[in-house]
């Protein structure tokens, strides 16, 4: 049983695809605030109240994986940093806490390129922490996926990420490789490829080491 937590982002929406696909996966649990809507024999929606946690361990009891893409934007939380925290260490987090609890043995999370706790940058400073956050609990497999720009048709319009998008990768070469942009769905394919390989203890995969799972 597979829990996916930020189904309805780019990567998230992804996952669940790949992991439709997957056979080791009778069951594709969703936790949610709200209903996706998602209709299929092996998608069980699960809505919970993340700031509950009793709700949110309870919606990962049974599962042997946990795969979070879970994140918000500045726009999205009006530039509460407060809010933004919630999301992006705070729900990461604590499902790695539960995974623990619970002994669930895979547990993979979607970061970003530059990830870094003494960083003075606002987002890569949080996800530097989130990493150290889920670093610090015994899951047989913690796999951390640091891809760049990512690729992909989202719900909301980017107007930034559009022109960068289209700008990129043309310039792409003058930069080192795991900063070039990458497509989502492979990122989830990754996610959900580097689970089937039981590789023990803590893992972080960037841009080539994303393009080497995602085939």
């Amino acid at each position: 049983i597979a829990a996916v937590i930020g189904a309805s982002g780019l990567i998230g929406s992804a996952i669940v695809h790949e992991l439709l696909q997957n056979s080791a996966y009778s069951e594709i649990r969703i936790l949610t605030r709200r209903s996706l809507q998602l209709q299929h024999e092996f998608i069980k929606e699960v809505i919970v109240d993340f700031e509950n946690p009793v709700d949110y361990k309870k919606g990962l009891e049974g599962c042997t994986a946990v795969f979070c893409a879970v994140g918000t934007t500045n726009k999205k939380v009006q530039g509460n940093k407060e809010a933004y925290r919630k999301v992006d260490y705070q729900i990461p987090v604590q499902a790695a806490q539960y995974a623990e609890e619970l002994g669930i043995p895979y547990f993979t999370v979607v970061s970003s390129v530059g990830a870094n706790d003494k960083s003075s940058n606002f987002y890569l400073h949080l996800k530097g922490e989130m990493e150290f956050g889920i670093s610090q609990f015994s899951i047989c497999q913690i796999a951390i996926f640091r891809p760049s720009m990512l690729l992909g048709k989202r719900n909301e319009f980017r107007l930034a990420e559009k022109i960068a998008a289209f700008i990129f990768p043309i310039i792409a070469f003058l930069f080192p490789s795991k900063y070039k942009p990458i497509q989502a769905q492979k990122v989830a394919k990754a996610m959900v490829q580097f689970g089937n390989q039981e590789k023990k203890g803590i893992h972080i995969l960037h841009y080539k080491e994303i393009l080497n799972y995602s085939k």
